[in-house]
């Protein structure tokens, strides 16, 4: 099956619980052991109300966005975000997506595109970005003929 995508479609929205494990595995996953990313009296220390997610986390979560709406054949090939607002446990992220961009051979499926990403949670703007990404394209190509055949 063919999947027809066009410039303007918005993507589903995804809320993300964010939760205090998200957050501090997140952290440690991407080995970012900054301490307001998993002590929250140091984070409250350091002017924090609470620990917050790292900027590799937001990046994780926007990849998974995108994939899980284009399917695992996607891959994804620039991913450029700019955060705003801090992610705290206890809220929720909403991420957003629309197509910008489609690109490809002329009369054939696209085969790139380009995704305008924003993230808000209860305070504001988390995250924007956009994320280009090549789409799987299954060409068929016409059965040789008699000729090209060399009979």
């Amino acid at each position: 099956m063919t999947q027809a995508y066009r410039v303007g479609e918005e993507l589903p929205p995804l809320d993300i619980p964010l939760t205090r494990t998200l957050i501090v595995a997140g952290a440690i996953a991407s080995r970012d052991y900054q301490d307001v990313h998993h002590d929250a009296d140091l984070a409250k220390e350091k002017g924090s109300p609470d620990i917050f997610m790292n900027i590799l986390t937001t990046n994780g979560l926007v990849g998974r966005y995108i994939t899980d709406h284009f399917g695992p054949a996607a891959v994804l090939r620039k991913v450029a975000i700019r955060l705003g607002a801090p992610n705290y446990p206890g809220d929720v992220m909403r991420l957003t997506g629309r197509i910008t961009e489609l690109a490809g051979p002329p009369g054939e499926e696209p085969v790139r595109a380009t995704i305008a990403v924003n993230g808000d949670n209860g305070i504001g703007r988390h995250v924007t970005g956009t994320v280009t990404l090549v789409l799987p394209v299954t060409v068929v190509l016409p059965a040789p003929s008699d000729e090209r055949a060399g009979a």
